[in-house]
């Protein structure tokens, strides 16, 4: 029997596939499986479009539930395409380790993706460009457009095809002793950055006098500067992670808050 071996224009499709349409059809029931579908339709369809059985067993393969971080979750889809290449080439490959490894690498990866890019790449290069576009201009959002874009393009499509090459070994990469290390390294780093753009750019601050020319915000700089923007930030993340509240409510309440604190001359 021939060896079928995917073209890289079919490879292509399935990165940008992936690329674009990972959360188009993003609901509770099966979260991003219909995006990961979408990205294996190009390897299905060469792989097995002259055999209607197994591309139906590959269609039903990909429809399970699926979630992963999107960026450095681009490993999986190339990954896969290996694995299904394999397959279609007599390899001992079935649906349980096909989905095994895609179940295996959505922890890992969503923790390291997540604390790397969500956690620390965007706020550093969100500051940046708020302090760029502070004034009005323009550089600020087109700053964060021309670097956060071209570096999350360049690194799915490299860990894409790095995964497609690399196959089922590329599995330790991920699951190996370090992925705990790597995913607590850049939460810390990224708690470190909210930690500096909340003491930033959150303005909060009480005008009460306690006595002649001692007030609480006075006492409140010489103990613990920037003390409420970190309250504030905590309070937000308690609210909106451990009580489920919905950032739309939270910006109306504090919309609401500010007006009155403003009018009272309090904050």
């Amino acid at each position: 029997m021939e060896q079928k071996k995917l073209k890289k224009s079919t490879l292509m499709k399935s990165y940008l596939n992936w690329s674009f349409f990972h959360l188009t059809s993003l609901g509770f029931e099966r979260m991003e499986a219909f995006g990961f579908l979408h990205s294996m339709l190009p390897i299905i369809k060469e792989l097995y479009g002259d055999d209607k059985e197994e591309e139906i067993k590959a269609l039903k393969r990909h429809s399970v539930f699926y979630n992963v971080e999107p960026i450095l979750g681009s490993v999986v889809p190339g990954i896969v395409a290996a694995l299904e290449e394999n397959r279609a080439n007599g390899a001992e490959i079935d649906d349980g380790m096909i989905n095994g490894v895609k179940v295996g690498l959505m922890g890992p990866l969503s923790g390291i993706g997540d604390s790397f890019f969500q956690g620390l790449m965007c706020p550093i290069f969100l500051s940046i460009g708020i302090s760029l576009a502070a004034d009005g201009s323009i550089v600020g959002p087109l700053f964060y457009i021309f670097t956060m874009f071209p570096l999350i393009v360049a690194f799915s499509y490299i860990v894409y095809f790095r995964g497609y090459r690399l196959g089922i070994e590329s599995v330790n990469m991920f699951l190996g002793k370090n992925a705990k290390r790597i995913q607590e390294a850049f939460s810390i780093l990224g708690l470190i950055v909210t930690g500096a753009i909340g003491a930033s750019f959150v303005a909060l601050s009480v005008n009460i006098t306690i006595v002649k020319d001692v007030t609480v915000q006075g006492f409140l700089d010489g103990v613990f500067p920037s003390v409420l923007p970190l309250l504030l930030l905590v309070v937000t993340w308690i609210l909106m992670v451990k009580k489920h509240a919905k950032a739309t409510h939270l910006i109306i309440i504090y919309i609401i808050l500010a007006f009155i604190g403003a009018f009272t001359g309090i904050i």
